[in-house]
């Protein structure tokens, strides 16, 4: 794919999202040792519903004590059967997390642009089409997988029985954009579906147009 190199910018913003065990944690990792700069989502809301912070004072507020573990820290696994369940509740869950998951990764890539005007910022998140954020990145690349795997995978992972996981997937994968609608929006498809090798071969190509990129824009 090309593209048309614009004005000057700084910091190259990229998302990088997937579906649920399209394995995009694998893909974050390449990139990293090609020389990106990597921030996941999933850790920035862990560290954000830690005791102390706003976040999870709104979240226990909203879901009760019952998703604390004895120590007083959030259970994740019940506050996602909560969230994921049939109440249907993580529209509310994200109105709480994304607005300062989104905060604190804006203002780590403008951090990240200020060391490094030729910096490849990534932030890895599953959600990002979905909350309506994809604008702010200047790439998207999208990670998908054949559906079967991500049932393989996320037993594996989970260590459950791939039943167990096949309802899990499917519950989860209600919350997101199906893989079609993902493709339709991103600059770059990486296809996890084969071995780790064609899936690198892959990332490198889309590693040297970005940094092509990035060098303009420094």
């Amino acid at each position: 794919m090309t593209f048309a190199f614009h004005e000057k910018r700084g910091v190259l913003k990229v998302g990088l999202t997937g579906g649920i065990a399209s394995g995009k944690s694998v893909v974050g990792e390449m990139f990293v040792r090609l020389g990106a700069q990597l921030i996941l989502a999933d850790e920035i809301a862990h560290d954000l519903m830690q005791p102390g912070q706003a976040v999870y004072g709104e979240v226990v507020g909203r879901f009760g004590s019952q998703i604390l573990n004895p120590d007083g820290l959030i259970n994740r696994p019940k506050l996602a059967e909560i969230a994921f369940g049939s109440g249907g509740r993580v529209k509310e869950l994200n109105a709480i997390v994304h607005p300062a998951v989104i905060a604190y990764e804006n203002g780590w890539m403008e951090e990240a642009g200020r060391k490094d005007a030729r910096a490849v910022a990534i932030v890895e998140a599953a959600l990002i089409l979905e909350a309506g954020t994809a604008e702010r990145f200047d790439r998207l690349i999208v990670v998908t997988c054949h559906p079967e795997q991500r049932v393989q995978r996320f037993a594996a992972r989970m260590k459950i029985s791939e039943e167990a996981a096949r309802a899990e997937v499917a519950r989860r994968m209600a919350a997101q954009l199906p893989d079609e609608e993902k493709v339709k929006r991103a600059d770059f498809v990486i296809d996890n579906s084969g071995p780790l090798n064609a899936t690198e071969a892959q990332v490198r190509r889309v590693f040297a147009s970005l940094k092509a990129e990035a060098a303009y824009s420094g």
